[in-house]
Formats: structure tokens, sequence, C-alpha cells
């Protein structure tokens, strides 16, 4: 392992099931974060499903590579990204087998990073080859899990937490998503999803509960159109920027 590998922290974002929304707060958190003055780089590793591209508003640049390594594609926010979706052509299906979709994790994280401290890394649901080639060759310094706060959606976060334990990885604490849905005619608040599930969990199992993020058309017109709600002053910003400041604070606890 390179030294400037060595000094970078990686933080695994993670979900257990596909659907809670891991990609978008990965994204504004990386955002947050550089808005603060990290040097934050994302690594896209949801190597069938990439979705960073458009969140970002970078769909259509191609990195290029410098001695047999990429250089990542930046964005208008401040975070350079890599994805499969600056590498395949738009909709195109990737159809790998395991060890495939492990090399490409690979050539993403062991990029050309320059000066970034920081790697957010957006994981695919599950705990599959993705997860376990990171875990063997770029142990992270730390993890955060996201669900919604139905049942079924708890029962896989836990086990990515159980994965994320068994390599001895610390998980930095639970985030519930898609908590509570303001009718913008009315006002009032609904929970299709349930309520509280999240920090419930969070409880149990003796972790940090970050925080929470509503159910909000705007993140998802932004995340559509490559404005993420933390890049601007909009009140939907703020839960972003709650967690980030949690995650930057047990960021530099651990330097």
């Amino acid at each position: 392992m390179t030294a400037e590998r060595t000094a970078r922290k990686l933080i695994a974002v993670g979900s257990g099931k596909g659907g809670v929304g891991k990609s978008t707060l990965t994204a504004n958190l990386a955002i947050a974060l550089a808005r603060v003055g990290r040097k934050v780089g994302l690594v896209d590793a949801d190597i069938y499903g990439p979705s960073q591209p458009m969140i970002l508003g970078n769909q259509g640049q191609k990195p290029v590579a410098r001695e047999e390594k990429l250089e990542p594609v930046p964005s208008k926010y401040g975070v350079p990204v890599l994805s499969m979706g600056h590498l395949v052509e738009p909709g195109r299906a990737i159809a790998w087998r395991g060890p495939m979709a492990g090399g490409a994790l690979t050539q993403l994280v062991d990029a050309h990073w320059g000066d970034t401290e920081l790697l957010l890394v957006d994981l695919p649901p599950g705990t599959g080859d993705v997860q376990l080639t990171m875990l063997q060759k770029f142990k992270p310094a730390g993890a955060v899990l996201v669900s919604t706060p139905q049942d079924l959606a708890l029962i896989d976060a836990a086990r990515a937490g159980q994965l994320f334990d068994q390599a001895g990885v610390p998980v930095v604490g639970l985030v519930e998503n898609m908590a509570g849905y303001a009718c913008p005619h009315c006002g009032e608040v609904s929970d299709p999803f349930g309520k509280g599930g999240v920090e419930e969990a969070a409880g149990r199992l003796e972790l940090p509960f970050l925080g929470r993020i509503p159910l909000d058309l705007a993140i998802r017109e932004g995340g559509d159109s490559g404005t993420p709600p933390a890049a601007t002053d909009d009140p939907l910003a703020q839960p972003f920027h709650d967690i980030a400041a949690k995650l930057d604070v047990w960021i530099g606890a651990k330097s």
C-alpha cells in the first residue's frame, strides 16, 4: 500500500438494501464536507448501477489515464468523482462477474486522487464481491449506514453493519432517510415508510444516530438535475450539513 493511499481515509456509505437513497446521501455529504474545507473525492462503487455522474452533473465527461491510472472527473461542486458511469455509454448494461467488478473498484479507488484527504465510497446494495474487495484491499476508516425506517430495510442495514464489524471497520453511525413527507398543499407531515425505526435500531446496536433526511420531491429533483440540495441555500441542505458535521468531527478525532 502506497504512502499516499495510507494517508487518505476512506469512508464507506452502505445500505444493505437498494433504493434507500444511499447515493443521494453520499453525494450530498461529499459536497457538504467540501464546503467546510475538506479535500474530498467520491468513488461510485455501485458498478452495475452507477448514478453519481447524474447526481453531480458531470454526465458525458470521460476520465483520462495517466501512467496507467485514471484521473478523477471534476465536478462543479469541488468534489472529484470516478464512476463506471463515466466509462461506459449512458444506459448500457454492465454484465460482469464478481472478479471483474472487483477489478473495476480497484481502478476507481487506486486512481490519481492527488491531495484528496478523504474518499467517500458509494457502495452497491448488499454484501457481495465489491464490498469484499474493498475490505480486503482498501480497508475503510469507517462506515456510514443509511436506511429507511421500515423493518425490511433495517434488517438489511443490520447485515451490512455486521459485515463491517466482522472486518474490524467501525460504524460511524446510522442515517434515517425518507423520514417524513410534508404535503406541499396543507403542510401536514405523514410517514409512509414509518418513523424513528433507524434511531431505535441505532440504540439497540449501541451505535450513533447521525440524523434524518426527509422524503421531499426537491431532493429527488435535485439529484436528477445535477443540483444536490447540499450545494444550495435551500433549507433541505441543512440535514445533510448536520450529518456531515458529525462525520467531520469523527474524522478529526481519528486523525
